[in-house]
């Protein structure tokens, strides 16, 4: 039987995140759903628990923004006014530029972790984990992040 995450070994868990191969419905980019949701989250609860805290707005939260070359406040910010979900697609729509290169995005981000490093990194947070036997099952940091949140049994 395949291992499971020893609970609390990588801290606290979201489960209200989506995952992060979830596409944003108006521009297709992979990962930005789960940005806007955890800015939603900071915005209820004033700061999202230290294992999420860590890399907000840095981590893949940044790789986003520098592939789109937008600051990760200004996301934030208009998360944060938004008054609706179409209001919110509005204001993004603008900050981003016309082309957001979805395509070039969604490969870079299913590849995270794909690299020596990267796989050193995944073997290193599954052994964390307790999970050192997942290792050639978990190929990326996307599959790690769904692994961590129970998406992938």
């Amino acid at each position: 039987m395949a291992s499971k995450p020893i609970p609390g070994s990588s801290g606290d868990v979201l489960t209200c995140l989506p995952s992060p191969y979830i596409p944003h419905p108006a521009t297709g980019l992979l990962y930005l759903p789960r940005f806007i949701a955890k800015c939603r989250y900071v915005k209820e609860h004033g700061a999202l628990p230290p294992s999420y805290a860590k890399n907000y707005k840095r981590g893949i939260d940044r790789f986003l923004c520098l592939h789109l070359g937008v600051d990760p406040a200004a996301v934030e910010k208009i998360v944060h006014e938004a008054a609706s979900d179409r209001e919110l697609d509005e204001r993004l729509l603008a900050l981003f530029p016309k082309d957001v290169r979805a395509a070039k995005w969604n490969r870079e981000l299913v590849q995270k972790g794909m690299t020596e490093a990267g796989q050193q990194f995944l073997r290193e947070a599954l052994e964390k984990m307790g999970c050192a036997d997942r290792a050639g099952e978990i190929k990326s940091v996307p599959d790690l992040i769904d692994f961590d949140e129970g998406r992938i049994e």
